[in-house]
């Protein structure tokens, strides 16, 4: 079954989980990545989700504000062998309610064209692209997209 858990970027799963997510991304990118590693700093993140099944930390995202209505969604992962299980859903849906209970109305993100199944996830999910923001203008292998929040709890 899975379960869920709010936390903060201090918890031991979260790091365990994105060191794998950047193992992920080093063998898509290569070199490349290096100039992503600033931008995904989770030092000071304190909206952290992570996905449990039988108490196995198997997933995680977290969020940090972008503007006074916006956040950007950043480091969702799930472990190959649970992927295809909804896991991702889950943790996307969680990421967004939270926000959506502290006053946000939508969230952008950024993800790469390396990265097709990724892309795929984020359109059925609602998300649509927009033009790159932030430290991601001008790079033209990221992709930046954005939701708006219904009502959502």
């Amino acid at each position: 079954m899975l379960k869920q858990e709010r936390t903060t970027n201090e918890n031991a799963a979260f790091r365990r989980l994105i060191a794998e997510l950047d193992e992920d991304l080093n063998s898509r990118y290569g070199e490349l990545q290096k100039q992503y590693n600033g931008f995904n700093r989770v030092d000071k993140i304190d909206t952290v989700v992570i996905a449990r099944i039988e108490n196995e930390a198997v997933g995680c995202g977290c969020f940090k504000p972008f503007d006074n209505e916006t956040v950007e969604i950043k480091r969702v992962f799930v472990q190959k062998s649970f992927r295809g299980k909804g896991i991702a859903d889950a943790i996307l849906k969680e990421l967004e309610t939270w926000a959506a209970e502290l006053g946000f109305t939508s969230a952008i993100l950024e993800t790469g064209k390396s990265q097709p199944e990724a892309i795929r996830f984020y359109t059925k999910q609602g998300y649509a692209a927009i033009p790159n923001f932030g430290q991601y203008v001008g790079n033209d292998n990221s992709i930046c997209m954005k939701k708006a929040f219904g009502i959502m709890f």
